[in-house]
């Protein structure tokens, strides 16, 4: 009996000590090797008991226009969401939802937006976010990661859904979906690193640092299509509304509430890109820290992404620190290589800030020359409204 017990204890002590060594991988995180963090081929149907839903989603853009948005929703029927079985079956619901919510809320302008979310939109829009463990609203992972498809056996792409904004809006999160298809190897490579560092093997980790640079600069040159694709003007006068959120914004200081699923207003922050996953991974990797504030603001930003990924994102910062590891190795190439991971990160971030000037600031500011002059122009109304810039930053 001692002997037997004894074994047991062993045989759970080596359990525990080969479990600790086995190499870090990205399976079980929601990540393919081929889209990274984007949904490899999003469903673009839902069953046939949710056409309501669909005959709406699909057709947001006209009836925000037509001013028609709330009333069809108004007539929408209760439905509900225990026949959504899959991932993409849910993921696809929360992005109509999520389409019908922003349209719902935002149809006419931030001086006439609405406290309540009727029943029949907020109670199944809630019952899919907490399955899916998002937010009811529209995120990152809703606007770019899953709202893609094929437009023809070319390759060639096109949104599920869209917002008010024509091809500024396409433009917009389509280029957004190219930073993320840019950063695959940036993802591949975190477990190479990660595992190369736990081995020592500096040969290794330099040449994974250096794959990792270099598609760091590829997402650089996918986000420099945004200003070929998409219209300051329009984003800044049109677009900009839509992705606002209901949490420190003036025009709804006391949130929304979701009817029939709690009394009390709810709080969320509109879509941004801090919301993606890929920036936060090599923050982690490369152990960058940031101010208080922006870092308290990323923390928060990464409950408004998919749970898989939170968890990802998590798990790198728990590993053996890369920064530590680069400085005990003293490895000319190795330091070289890091260094220039961390240039380039700080590269895309300081063109980011270009990106807004052009896409916030310079029109916020003819906005506010306008007004001076007492000329009205739909395209360049000021925003009493606090809100986030979507593009990666």
């Amino acid at each position: 009996m001692l002997i037997s017990h004894i074994r047991n204890l062993l045989l759970a002590i080596i359990t525990i000590f080969t479990d600790s060594q086995m190499p870090f991988s990205l399976d079980h995180y929601h990540v393919s090797e081929e889209f990274g963090f984007i949904l490899p081929a999003p469903m673009v149907e839902l069953p046939p008991y949710y056409q309501p839903w669909m005959d709406i989603a699909q057709h947001v853009t006209d009836l925000i226009y037509s001013h028609m948005l709330r009333s069809h929703i108004l007539k929408m029927p209760l439905l509900n969401t225990q026949y959504l079985k899959s991932h993409k079956e849910q993921r696809l619901a929360h992005l109509a939802l999520s389409v019908m919510t922003m349209g719902y809320v935002w149809q006419e302008g931030e001086n006439d937006t609405v406290e309540v979310l009727p029943h029949n939109l907020a109670i199944p829009y809630w019952e899919v976010s907490q399955s899916l463990g998002l937010p009811p609203i529209l995120t990152h992972a809703d606007a770019v990661l899953a709202n893609w498809k094929k437009r023809d056996p070319q390759g060639n792409l096109e949104l599920i859904f869209t917002l008010p904004g024509e091809d500024s809006v396409r433009g917009f999160f389509l280029v957004t979906l190219l930073v993320e298809l840019a950063a695959v190897p940036v993802i591949k490579s975190i477990p190479v690193v990660i595992n190369g560092v736990q081995c020592g093997d500096a040969e290794t980790v330099t040449r994974a640092l250096e794959e990792l640079s270099q598609a760091i600069q590829g997402m650089t040159d996918a986000l420099k299509l945004m200003h070929a694709h998409v219209e300051p003007e329009v984003f800044y006068g049109i677009m900009r509304i839509y992705l606002s959120g209901w949490k420190d914004n003036a025009c709804m200081p006391a949130g929304l509430m979701y009817e029939g699923v709690q009394a009390e207003p709810m709080e969320y922050s509109g879509a941004s890109a801090a919301q993606s996953s890929l920036l936060h991974c090599c923050d982690e990797l490369l152990g960058i820290k940031h101010e208080a504030k922006s870092g308290a603001f990323l923390n928060r930003m990464r409950n408004y992404m998919p749970p898989a990924h939170k968890r990802l994102i998590q798990d790198i910062s728990l590993q053996p620190s890369l920064r530590d590891f680069v400085q005990q190795q003293a490895s000319e190439p190795l330091t070289a290589a890091f260094q220039l991971c961390v240039t380039k990160l700080l590269a895309f971030r300081s063109y980011h800030i270009n990106v807004v000037s052009c896409f916030i600031t310079v029109p916020a500011a003819r906005a506010r020359k306008l007004r001076k002059q007492d000329i009205s122009c739909q395209k360049e109304t000021v925003s009493k409204a606090h809100s986030v810039i979507y593009i990666l930053c």
